[in-house]
């Protein structure tokens, strides 16, 4: 600070806490790509012809996985045999997922778990009182003890 008043460290940069109004995300949220099937062809064509040791830099270049090549290949040459392209499995739309019936079921089988737990917990506490109080029992010195 040349010439002007002394301000405290850090003053000058304004206020430590209060923010402003609006939240600023410091990562930006990821998204997905998607490629078109022309892309996806002239890349995996392009890796399929690059000598063997400059196979990576397709990769680096075109920022991809060799996975994904991988994929794309597979799905290639199963469209070229006339398979169906191969799609990974979906979750179920919840077909039979919220059975009234099977909800009951499991949630009676977690009510009588619950109540086993909470037996255990309190056998265990009223286990450690007795423990406690035989430990201090024997720590006494005999002759205090009352015949």
């Amino acid at each position: 600070m040349s010439g002007s008043s002394p301000v405290p460290f850090g003053a000058e940069d304004g206020p430590v806490t209060g923010g402003s109004a609006e939240a600023v995300d410091p990562a930006a949220r990821p998204f997905r790509r998607s490629f078109t099937a022309a892309y996806r062809a002239k890349v995996v064509a392009e890796y399929e012809a690059a000598p063997h040791g400059s196979k990576a830099a397709v990769l680096r270049r075109e920022g991809l996985y060799q996975s994904q090549i991988r994929e794309w290949t597979r799905a290639r040459n199963a469209v070229t045999r006339g398979a169906s392209v191969p799609r990974r499995p979906h979750r179920a739309s919840g077909a039979g997922k919220d059975d009234p019936a099977r909800l009951r079921a499991e949630n009676q089988r977690l009510a009588r778990e619950l109540a086993k737990s909470q037996a255990v917990v309190e056998i265990m506490g009223k286990l450690q009182g007795l423990l406690e109080h035989i430990s201090e029992s024997t720590d006494t010195p005999p002759s205090s003890r009352k015949r």
